[in-house]
Parts: structure tokens; C-alpha cells; sequence
């Protein structure tokens, strides 16, 4: 791929964004490969877990309004040819966001605008003590996308997501920690150790129920407590048929340490 890095191995994928010397804005390229990404892992049976991170300096500072074909479609293009291209940004949120594996954003750097609602579309956010969060939209005469109008309010609360939103403030790793917009602060130089630890132990889990489990989070704000119930009556019935359920309890007699096969 021409913008990003994919590794794979025992499972995670690791996709570095990989345009430093833009701090990793999102050209149209990029769009359509984290789209092509994010479809390899939902149709591979052997990922377990994706890990989004940035390469040089920075997370991602955002989409590059400067690449030619954003450009052409955003400003050159009239309604028509942004609504195009806006779509493409729409899809790619969408498809982190549905992704039935587990997504870890270890945010190195700057990660501004949608570079932010990439970071923040994820399901865990472990941030370096460099990082630096902003939802800069207003700062450029634009309102909130990739998915931030959505998820930010769920992560803040409502009052404080529209503080960083008309504001546009930037704010460090550590007040991300501190209003719930990250998981963990770690040291610069422990934040691949610390993201790579938790994506093995996530590859480990069985994938079939960590999937579940995520499903019914993301949803639980849009369903009633009798509908969540029943959801979770039913698919707990599936996991007690499942085969890695029969092996979780069979190990758990047997004192060992189960292994999951996704089945």
C-alpha cells in the first residue's frame, strides 16, 4: 500500500498510518486503503485484533486538505463532489467502527480532527504522555465528522463534548485521561510494549464472544433495558453451544490455560 504499513502476526494487525512528513493527514489514498483494510480483517477469520498507529512524530493530524484529489472533490467539486468524497470518509468511520474484532489506537503523536475520531472510533485508546488531542473543525470553518458528533459525546458527556467541539481546544494526554477520552497514559517510549501487550492478550480471548460483548456495548445506549436483556439472553445461549465456551470450562477444570479457536 502506498499510505499504510500493515504487519500481521499471532493475530493482530498493525496498521501504521504512514505519512510522517504530513503527520499522517489523510489523503485520498488513505481513505480508500483503510477502507480496503478494515474489509481484510472482517473477512479473515485469523485476525484477532487491529492496532491503529502513526508513523514519525504523529497519530494523524487530520484529513489533508491539500492532497489534490480531497481538493478537487471537497472545494472544486461543488456539493456534489463533496458529498462524494465525504461519503468515503463516512464509510471508512463506518467500517472501524462495525469491525467485529477488537481496535486499539496507540496514539503517538498529534491526533487532530478526523485524525482525532479515528483514534477515538477505536475500541481501547492507549495515548503516549506526547500526545495531543483536538477536534480542530471549527478552527477551519467545518463542522465534526468521521463519526465525532456520534462516539465523542458517549466517551465526554454531552456538555463537554461540545466544549471541545465549538472550541477546538488542543488538550494534552493527560486531560484526555482525566475527562474519560482515553483508557491509559503510558511514557513515549513504553507505548508499542503496552499496545502490543494488550493486543496479545486480546488475541488470546475467544473472538466469537469478544465480538458479542462489543456488539452489545455499542449498541446499549440505542436499546431498551428489556431489548439489552434479551440480546444478551440470546447470545449467551449461542456461546453455551460454542465450542470455545466448552473448551473455557474445560480448562478452567483442568487448571490450564484455554485455547480458543473461534468456533
Amino acid at each position: 500500500m502506498e499510505t499504510l504499513l500493515v504487519e500481521r502476526r499471532d493475530g493482530v494487525v498493525t496498521v501504521t498510518l504512514n505519512r510522517p512528513a504530513k503527520k499522517n493527514a489523510i489523503n485520498g489514498r488513505m481513505w480508500r486503503e483503510l477502507i480496503e483494510v478494515f474489509d481484510s480483517v472482517e473477512e479473515d477469520p485469523d485476525d484477532r485484533v487491529l492496532v491503529l498507529t502513526g508513523a514519525g512524530d504523529g497519530f494523524c493530524s487530520g484529513a489533508d486538505l491539500t492532497d489534490t484529489e480531497n481538493a478537487e472533490n471537497l472545494r472544486g467539486g461543488g456539493v456534489g463532489g463533496a458529498l462524494r468524497q465525504m461519503r468515503v470518509v463516512g464509510r471508512a468511520a463506518l467500517r472501524l467502527h462495525e469491525l467485529h474484532v477488537p481496535t486499539i489506537a496507540a496514539v503517538n503523536g498529534v491526533a487532530a480532527g478526523a485524525g482525532c475520531n479515528l483514534a477515538l472510533g477505536c475500541d481501547l485508546i492507549i495515548a503516549s504522555d506526547r500526545a495531543r488531542f483536538s477536534e480542530i473543525f471549527s478552527q477551519r470553518a467545518l463542522s465534526v465528522d468521521f463519526g465525532g458528533s456520534w462516539v465523542l459525546p458517549r466517551l465526554v458527556g454531552l456538555h463537554k463534548a461540545k466544549e471541545l467541539v465549538f472550541f477546538a481546544d488542543i488538550i494534552d494526554a493527560a486531560e484526555a485521561e482525566r475527562i474519560g477520552l482515553v483508557n491509559r497514559v503510558v511514557p513515549h517510549e513504553e507505548l508499542a510494549v503496552t499496545a502490543a501487550a494488550w493486543a496479545e492478550r486480546l488475541a488470546k480471548l475467544p473472538p466469537i464472544q469478544l465480538s458479542i460483548s462489543k456488539r452489545l456495548l455499542n449498541q446499549s445506549t440505542s436499546v431498551s433495558m428489556s431489548d439489552a436483556l434479551e440480546f444478551e439472553d440470546v447470545a449467551q445461549s449461542m456461546n453455551f453451544a460454542s465450542a470455545d465456551t466448552a473448551e473455557a470450562m474445560l480448562a478452567f477444570m483442568q487448571k490450564r490455560e484455554p485455547r480458543f479457536t473461534g468456533r
